[in-house]
């Protein structure tokens, strides 16, 4: 059964919750999440470019729908998804910590896999050399739920299981979303699907 296409009513309900959200104090970093932008006291309320959360036609950025497309537009930090037939998708997303860490340009979707396993990149253990060299599936892992694997080594569109980093410049390079809509994503996404980070 196909889920609706969310209201304008739900995506203020959604905007709204988020700010609120945004409110709430930090909790302790531990290693898997101790590289965001939460470093600080979030009493004082963040304003947001909420105006940026919207949608977007495909046509500016896309010459076809042939297996999808992903769009992730960095600076509003969202992903836009259509489907084959014109149907989308808006999904909340986190997104590279740094300018040095975030790559643009046109990639596409080469492996799908539910419940991945992580290992940090060369540059993360010189980073970080605390960090795990492996973790398997599960409530650690960095990736949540499902990845999508890209084109470009070591760049993923994955879950996440702290929902904190959402909205948020907080990832050593790949896209994070909830674990619901990167399940979501994942089961609408097709190997070939085309990506473009702007």
């Amino acid at each position: 059964m196909k889920k609706p296409a969310s209201t304008p009513l739900q995506r203020r309900a959604f905007l709204a919750g988020s700010a609120a959200m945004l409110a709430t104090p930090a909790l302790a970093q531990d290693i898997n999440n101790n590289t965001t932008e939460l470093e600080r006291d979030l009493s004082n309320v963040v304003r947001r470019n909420v105006s940026s959360f919207r949608s977007l036609d495909w046509q500016p950025y896309f010459n076809n729908l042939n297996k999808g497309a992903i769009l992730v537009d960095i600076s509003s930090r969202a992903l836009h998804f259509w489907e084959e037939n014109g149907s989308y998708h808006l999904y909340p997303s986190s997104v590279p910590l740094t300018e040095d860490l975030t790559r643009r340009g046109r990639t596409h979707v080469v492996r799908k896999v539910e419940g991945p396993e992580w290992r940090p990149t060369p540059s993360m253990k010189v980073r970080n050399p605390e960090w795990p060299d492996y973790v398997g599936p599960g409530p650690d892992n960095p990736l949540g739920t499902h990845a999508l694997y890209l084109s470009w080594q070591y760049y993923r569109i994955h879950g996440t299981h702290d929902t904190r980093k959402i909205g948020r410049r907080s990832s050593n390079g790949c896209i994070g979303l909830y674990n619901e809509h990167i399940a979501e994503l994942f089961g609408m996404a097709k190997i070939g699907t085309q990506v473009l980070l702007i």
